[in-house]
């Protein structure tokens, strides 16, 4: 297989290494050259400049990983060559050219995987299976809280200047933590609507939101309440769902579920491998691209999911802008 790798970021070389970890080597850059990174580790690979020449080189499978503004700058034409997308999410930051890029996944014939690497974490896929299982009755309410300081994020640049504080670049915190709209539709279905309240606390000295509170209706009156921002210092990721017969919490600082049930007097604990870390999160993800582009998998994360999120994240940028709840429409799959 061919990959062609655009954006080389933090998480484009991620996914570099760990395509190269999984001994893949016909890999091509195509880049603007405005990563802050250094590039010793991008040394030998053959480089783009012009995404029509990159494409001209018949990549398989493209990834994109440029920032959020311009991922359909790349997925368009990449769909429209018939490759095979990991396309990091969120899919886009706006709306707009969704229906041109749904066309081109549909004409040419490629697989589309959404980079939510949540989904491979172990610790929500036992969440998962703890719902499906009847663990905890019926659930009631759920919480998901993940605040992070953004000028810890990547030391090595100004945090002013990365994609993440600059509106035209698709940023704020709705957008760039989306990873808990996600794995809440992952874990108890299409929304029905949303409410939230934004803010920019100036505490940061950037033109986006830093904070958010979303609240979601999901039927069988289920009801999460979503807590983001890039302000909290320690971070902290955590998961809360209560049910009627007990609850469940997933925290991300550790990777266990702690489970506890109203007919037991103690909670169990349900612990990732012994060596987990971060990084195997994407390392699960890359493996499962590799096994959609070569037909022994259908994506986990599909382009409807990810089209979801997106509506998600645009409601609530709504909401905050009307004052008024939203009702939500469930995306099409074109995947």
């Amino acid at each position: 297989m061919k990959f062609l790798i655009a954006g080389l970021g933090s998480i484009g070389r991620r996914h570099l290494r760990n395509l190269q970890a999984l001994g893949e080597r016909d890999i091509i850059l195509y880049r603007t050259a405005n990563s802050t990174l250094p590039d010793e580790d991008l040394a030998g690979l053959p480089v783009e400049n012009d995404l029509a020449t990159a494409l001209a080189h018949q990549p398989d499978a493209v990834i994109v990983s440029n920032p959020t503004a311009f991922h359909l700058d790349v997925a368009v034409p990449a769909a429209q060559a018939g490759c095979h997308l990991l396309l990091e999410k969120p899919v886009s930051h706006s709306w707009e050219r969704i229906e041109d890029f749904q066309h081109a996944v549909q004409g040419g014939g490629g697989k589309v995987l959404v980079g939510f690497q949540f989904r491979f974490h172990p610790g929500l896929q036992s969440v998962a299976r703890l719902l499906s299982e009847g663990s905890i009755g019926r659930p009631l309410s759920g919480r998901a809280h993940w605040g992070e300081y953004l000028p810890d994020w990547h030391p090595w640049e100004d945090y002013r200047q990365a994609y993440s504080a600059r509106p035209e670049m698709g940023g704020g915190v709705v957008h760039t933590l989306c990873h808990p709209l996600d794995y809440l539709r992952w874990l108890f279905g299409d929304p029905l609507s949303l409410s939230a309240t934004l803010a920019n606390s100036r505490e940061l000295d950037i033109d986006v939101e830093d904070t958010a509170d979303i609240d979601i209706q999901f039927e069988g009156d289920f009801s999460a309440a979503v807590h983001l921002d890039f302000l909290q210092r320690p971070p902290s990721h955590h998961l809360e769902i209560t049910g009627s017969d007990g609850a469940i919490r997933w925290d991300n600082d550790t990777g266990a579920v702690d489970l506890s049930r109203l007919d037991s007097k103690r909670s169990e604990i349900i612990s990732p491998p012994e060596d987990f870390e971060r990084n195997h999160l994407f390392l699960a993800e890359m493996r499962h691209f590799l096994d959609v582009t070569h037909g022994k998998a259908e994506p986990l994360c599909t382009l409807a999911d990810g089209l979801a999120a997106l509506q998600l994240a645009l409601a609530a940028h709504r909401s905050h802008r009307s004052g008024e709840v939203q009702h939500l429409e469930v995306a099409e799959d074109v995947s």
